[in-house]
């Protein structure tokens, strides 16, 4: 079992520290078992689970801006960037998913001054314009 965090790297079960060079060695003895590149590890995910897109876009607001943001984000949308919002999770932040499985999520960050939107989607041409009606909900740019 494992998990990840962008900021942090990958956590496994039984040791206590994000590590990243066990992450490296990990990787490396699956390479050599299965005897494949990264890239095709990566292909045979994909054919496991399915393609996926991801990016993400850091904003720096205006403190005094932050009541106001929350309160914009309190409005619902039925669809983001053409796609069905079929449910918002607010456990941690504003997470808009999707109803072809996607999501798009607002969230403050907890160790800087910024405003951060994510996107996963399985269509590559679905990223930017979902950043960008991410970005529209918030009203900065």
């Amino acid at each position: 079992m494992m998990g990840g965090e962008e900021s942090g790297g990958y956590a496994y079960r039984g040791v206590p520290e994000r590590d990243g060079i066990l992450s490296n060695l990990y990787m490396i003895d699956f390479m050599v078992q299965t005897g494949k590149k990264p890239s095709q590890l990566l292909q045979m995910l994909f054919d496991k689970v399915g393609p996926h897109y991801y990016d993400r876009v850091d904003l720096i607001f205006p403190a005094d801006q932050r009541a106001a943001i929350l309160e914009r984000l309190k409005a619902d949308p039925p669809s983001l960037a053409g796609y069905k919002v079929a449910r918002v999770n607010r456990m941690d932040g504003y997470k808009y998913e999707l109803a072809d499985g996607g999501w798009l999520l607002i969230r403050f960050s907890g160790t800087e001054p910024l405003l951060r939107v994510y996107t996963e989607v399985t269509d590559p041409a679905a990223v930017q314009p979902l950043l960008e009606a991410g970005q529209a909900l918030l009203g900065i740019h």
